[in-house]
């Protein structure tokens, strides 16, 4: 058998093979980067609670940290988080302003999740806690928007994704830490907002994608050789 390749589906073949194996390859470095962001996720979720972070962390070193906040609720200017579900069932997160006891400002928590029927204060008037409260919880670091998430309607009290820096503004409270806290406590009064809205087992599934690219890979190569094969 002989192989007498052609021109034009030999460069093709070589363009679509080099994009095959880049993609298996970045699957391979996105499964490192997976595993070590689990194994991070999971030791500092499991940590011994800590103070709540300066406004000045660096957001490497307090992502996923479990801590302790202590302040009081500034109800009156709770946010409003779309695009969140609670097994299945569609609604929203309420976002609230928490005047640190330490003197350091505010930091926002998220306090769970709600249906919409319960967006109004007054549907849920238990959960309002008023007075100083301490509870546990993760930090999450405000990331800004993915590529398809829509703009924020600051107007409209409707958020789709974190933003301090106008949230702040809108509760003309100075300033808010590029961080939030997802809350840990174990009820709420009333039973909404329902805290404790985190996941900790993130699907790491890239070795398999990285398979599947290098498995095209090579059919794609045998493809090109009995395409090409001509009998002696």
């Amino acid at each position: 058998m002989i192989i007498r390749p052609q021109f034009w589906p030999t460069v093709t073949t070589v363009l679509m093979l080099i994009a095959l194996l880049s993609l298996g390859t970045w699957q391979v470095q996105r499964y490192g980067w997976k595993s070590d962001l689990i194994a991070k996720l999971q030791s500092r979720s499991d940590s011994t609670p800590a103070a709540l972070p300066g406004a000045d962390a660096k957001p490497d070193d307090i992502e996923f940290l479990r801590v302790r906040a202590t302040g009081t609720f500034a109800h009156e200017y709770e946010f409003f988080l779309f695009g969140r579900s609670l097994r299945g069932r569609p609604g929203l997160h309420v976002l609230t302003p928490l005047r640190r006891a330490d003197g350091k400002g505010y930091v926002l928590i998220d306090r769970g999740w709600v249906p919409f029927e319960r967006r109004a204060p007054a549907t849920r008037v238990k959960g309002q806690i008023e007075g100083e409260v301490t509870f546990e919880g993760i930090v999450r670091i405000a990331r800004g928007p993915g590529m398809f998430t829509p703009e924020n309607d600051i107007a409209g009290n409707n958020w789709y994704f974190v933003d301090p820096v106008s949230m702040a503004r809108k509760a003309q409270i100075g300033s808010l830490s590029g961080y939030y806290v997802l809350s840990g406590a174990k009820d709420t009064p009333g039973g909404y907002p329902a805290p404790r809205q985190w996941r900790i087992d993130i699907r790491n599934h890239h070795v398999e994608y990285a398979i599947t690219w290098y498995l095209l890979a090579v059919a794609l190569v045998v493809i090109f050789v009995l395409y090409h094969r001509q009998k002696s």
